[in-house]
């Protein structure tokens, strides 16, 4: 917890709260190129499950890990 700023917070550094919106925003582009006929309708089929699995076990095994979130927990 650098300068008070709290776990998650705009001012925290860790890349680990970051990767939730970054899985969000793939999701998104995802279906943006399909719908453009980037890529096709069968990758956007299999591309965003396997992102929301992503999201999954980061929420669920990356609990903790994170210094900063361990630091704010004390």
């Amino acid at each position: 917890m650098e300068n008070g700023k709290s776990c998650g917070s705009a001012g925290c550094k860790c890349p680990c709260h970051k990767m939730m919106g970054i899985l969000i925003a793939l999701i998104g582009v995802t279906f943006l190129l399909g719908n453009l006929d980037v890529v096709s309708q069968k990758f956007v089929a299999t591309a965003w499950p396997i992102l929301l699995i992503l999201i999954g076990l980061k929420k669920s095994f990356l609990k903790g890990m994170c210094k900063c979130c361990s630091e704010a927990a004390k």
